[in-house]
């Protein structure tokens, strides 16, 4: 192509890791051929078009690791729960919210930061709810305030592990109320959430994303649908499934793995991260789904079919579990293709410098989420409250994990945290805990 095609951008900061002096920088065809100095830039592309950058940076485009679609974007275009601070914020939130006939989905409280962290009883919910089926994930999405009319569309829900009569709902009473909430949202209500997400995915300067999809988390046809209308003119959505040795439904779907959201436990926020020693501020140490034999299969299993295996993982406990499962998978497979498929592991917050160098050596890639500290770290934060400060100062080493080489990839796990990768960058370099 001739300068014709060609986009001259001058007056920049350019990151290039080959010119960290460069102003300027071409793009011929949608690719950027040269990077460099203003003068010389002008001299090699007499006729380009100019696009005066006025000091303005600028950067590759961001890749988000660890997001969920429809969530998302239904938060996006739905009630917003991340402002409210007290127990009846959130009922009058409800209240003025619920549409007969409807079923009403929320997301973001997070009591650890309200002035009052009582939550609402049933009791309470129902009456702001007026009959109405009601669903209010916790911003970790591992726990909801759910509504009596939503607990009777699934009502195995009362016989199920981490039931509630009066509180959140964990565990699987939360899948069983998540079910029935997925089945009530229309397709129509799914294609507006999805394409809400991707616009805002792209207006945050992100250009692929991570979709962590599985049975527990949005669906087949939840998936399908999302790859689908990703194309021309939206970020790339790379797709995963978490489910245990499901190789046949990664074909069909068109999953890149077998990971994302396939959980060995929980979540700090609500108590149900695995961990080996008692919560502070809560009985017991939380919920352990899958053991180290179940997690070696399934990493033998996809490093066999060439898919990329992964779990959810935060708590100390479940994080050894990984690690005993990885020993186990390279006793079947061997170290060199345990290492060549580069498993993931999502989130693993409470990990070692032992464990991130036996990682590293089977290959493993860290997806990881630095807002998770900037929103829970620090010695007055979540982590705090439910690990006591000495503990909680470990948590998210991204720097251990990077000096002992295991792969960082930075994700929001939207709608978690936000689609905010300069505040995900921020929050990596300026962790909470210094070093």
């Amino acid at each position: 192509m001739t300068d014709e095609h060609t986009t001259l951008l001058l007056g920049g900061r350019i990151y290039t890791p080959a010119g960290p002096d460069a102003t300027a920088m071409a793009v011929t065809g949608g690719t950027v051929v040269w990077a460099g100095q203003d003068a010389p830039a002008r001299a090699l592309h007499p006729n380009a078009e100019i696009v005066d950058l006025q000091g303005a940076f600028v950067a590759p485009a961001f890749v988000d690791a660890h997001v969920h679609a429809t969530a998302t974007g239904l938060h996006l275009t739905g009630l917003d729960l991340t402002g409210v601070r007290d127990r009846a914020d959130l009922l009058g939130r409800v209240r003025a919210a619920v549409t007969p006939g409807q079923v009403l989905l929320a997301h973001g409280w997070d009591e650890s930061g309200w002035t009052d962290p009582r939550l609402p009883s049933r009791a309470e919910l129902d009456d702001a709810a007026a009959g109405t089926p009601v669903y209010l994930s916790r911003v970790d999405v591992h726990s909801a305030l759910v509504s009596t009319a939503l607990v009777d569309l699934a009502p195995a829900a009362r016989a199920a592990d981490g039931w509630s009569p009066d509180g959140p709902l964990t565990r699987d009473a939360h899948h069983a109320v998540r079910a029935a909430v997925r089945a009530a949202v229309t397709p129509e209500q799914r294609d507006r959430a999805q394409r809400a997400f991707l616009a805002e995915a792209a207006k945050q300067g992100i250009v692929s994303v991570h979709e962590c999809a599985g049975p527990d988390i949005s669906g087949h046809d939840d998936l399908a649908a999302l790859l689908a209308l990703a194309g021309p003119g939206t970020p790339e959505v790379v797709g995963y499934w978490g489910e245990l040795g499901a190789v046949g439904t990664a074909r069909t779907l068109g999953a890149r793995g077998l990971a994302g959201d396939l959980f060995v436990d929980g979540s700090l926020g609500s108590h149900t991260a695995a961990l080996s020693a008692p919560y502070a501020d809560h009985p017991g140490t939380g919920t352990r789904y899958l053991d180290a034999h179940r997690i070696g299969e399934h990493l033998a299993a996809c490093t066999e079919a060439g898919l990329q295996a992964g779990f959810h993982v935060i708590g100390d406990a479940a994080v050894a579990e990984v690690v005993e499962g990885f020993r186990l998978a390279e006793k079947e497979v061997g170290q060199r293709a345990l290492a060549a498929a580069h498993h993931r592991l999502e989130h693993v917050e409470m990990v070692t410098a032992e464990q991130a160098k036996l990682l590293a050596g089977w290959g493993a890639v860290a997806s990881v989420q630095p807002l998770f500290d900037a929103l829970w770290g620090g010695p007055a934060g979540m982590y705090a409250d439910r690990l006591g400060a000495d503990r909680a100062a470990g948590l998210n080493p991204f720097a251990t994990l990077a000096a002992e080489g295991v792969l960082l990839a930075f994700g929001s796990d939207a709608p978690v945290t936000p689609l905010d990768p300069w505040a995900g960058v921020r929050a990596g370099a300026y962790h909470r805990t210094p070093g």
